[in-house]
């Protein structure tokens, strides 16, 4: 099996566009090139401001392209735990802004002309236990309530595979190539007008009197407004709120290709992506190239730098053992590659944006679940650049300024999550 440094998906794009080697002024700049930087920069842009794009490495490189290729309205937090902590409007809303980035995301599929291989498939919360299975009911019962067009599906007619019992679907969104839409995305971008600087990492933003300075390595941005959406990386930047973010290892396996009459044979009829009902969930999805792409299971974080990184070979194994687990009868199919990527978690696992410091405005709308959201967020931010005024679903998600609480993610709660969902499976068998 190849361990791999960058995405899996597809070939990232040949050549970088020059890096920053001078100093330059612009309307606003935008730091961060993955869906959500992107999305801001061609809303500035083909809005008639002056931008500036900075990436640390070519557009699309991070986890917008090593994702799973979800397009979910999913919220990070468990239902049933929204439910518990707000109010019945603020769980609506939240899960009025996550169907809102999902058409936000199949309209610039469309309009752009993006082809990632979108398929308008839903997703399935899947139960391998009986606990799991009453956790499925109560979800999609707490997310009808709250407006979501999700169902509950349980037996054959959901068309799971063999040991999947049912669940919660849900009838929007669906699965993609990331890697196709991300690249498809830069190019959109590059020819808008945006100013555009790769290789370019960005050591510090200062907000001062007259603007922001933002300096690169051999570079300089002085801009009257910024944007940061850099995901994980944000750690990095001193203007973040405090603990704004807790990076998070997640990795990815592909399999060989399968026969399809195999998959039927097994019971996956439906070929509906799913995502397990865990503590740290399972995600498992048909590819158009026939392969089965699955991962998250178990996660790794660092206090040090972010580097680039193969998966470890600890969290393969572990990988592959959970896929001949669920799917005992494709035994003698091969993993081929892993590949993985930082993605970024808020204290609150829910996806949040607000004010960094009086001209600078932050995102970070991932948190495993959002792929879409992450977008969506960014061209709201960029609504705001331009005046616009605070759209609610904006506002659903927003902080203002100020620092977060401690966050939960360390080294041995992920571990002690982990070994949690083993013994639930032990315990189910």
């Amino acid at each position: 099996m190849d361990l791999l440094t960058e995405t899996g998906w597809t070939a990232p794009p040949v050549t970088a566009v020059p890096a920053l080697a001078e100093e330059t002024t612009c309307d606003v700049a935008v730091i961060g090139g993955g869906v959500g930087g992107m999305s801001a920069a061609l809303r500035l842009a083909e809005s008639g401001r002056d931008v500036v794009l900075l990436e640390a490495e070519t557009c699309g490189w991070g986890p917008s392209s090593r994702n799973a290729g979800y397009v979910t309205n999913s919220i990070a937090a468990d239902p049933a735990l929204l439910a518990m902590l707000f109010s019945r409007s603020k769980v609506r809303a939240l899960f009025q802004f996550a169907e809102s980035a999902v058409e936000f995301t199949q309209d610039t599929i469309a309009h752009r002309g993006i082809d990632c291989e979108f398929e308008k498939a839903g997703i399935v919360q899947a139960a391998i236990s009986k606990g799991q299975l009453r956790k499925a009911r109560r979800n999609a019962r707490i997310m009808a309530e709250a407006g979501s067009s999700a169902e509950f599906v349980e037996g054959p007619e959901a068309g799971l595979p063999d040991g999947f019992l049912g669940g919660m679907r849900e009838g929007v969104g669906g699965t993609l190539n990331p890697a196709e839409y991300a690249f498809g995305l830069r190019d959109v971008v590059l020819a808008s007008g945006a100013r555009v600087f790769e290789r370019s990492r960005v050591r510090e933003v200062t907000d001062g009197d007259t603007g922001v300075t933002i300096r690169t390595a051999h570079g300089r941005v002085h801009a009257n407004q910024a944007l940061f959406t850099t995901n994980a990386y944000g750690k990095d930047l001193s203007i973040s709120p405090r603990r704004l973010v807790s990076p998070v290892w997640t990795s990815l396996v592909e399999t060989e290709p399968i026969a399809p009459e195999r998959l039927d044979d097994i019971g996956w009829t439906s070929r509906a992506p799913m995502v397990t009902a865990h503590m740290i969930l399972e995600s498992y999805r048909v590819t158009p190239r026939n392969t089965i792409v699955f991962g998250t299971r178990r996660l790794e974080t660092t206090r040090g730098p972010l580097l680039a990184r193969t998966p470890s070979t600890r969290v393969v194994d572990d990988l592959v053992r959970g896929f001949r687990d669920r799917f005992p009868g494709l035994g003698d199919v091969a993993p081929r590659r892993a590949w993985g990527g930082w993605i970024g978690m808020s204290s609150t696992w829910l996806p949040v944006a607000g004010e960094a410091s009086p001209r600078v405005l932050y995102s970070l709308a991932c948190n495993g679940h959002g792929f879409a959201q992450a977008q969506y967020v960014g061209h709201l931010l960029a609504g705001r650049l331009t005046g616009e005024s605070m759209p609610a679903d904006l506002e659903t998600i927003w902080h203002g300024r100020g620092g977060f609480w401690p966050s939960f993610v360390s080294s041995p709660a992920l571990d002690l999550g982990w070994f949690g969902d083993r013994l639930s499976d032990r315990l189910a068998r």
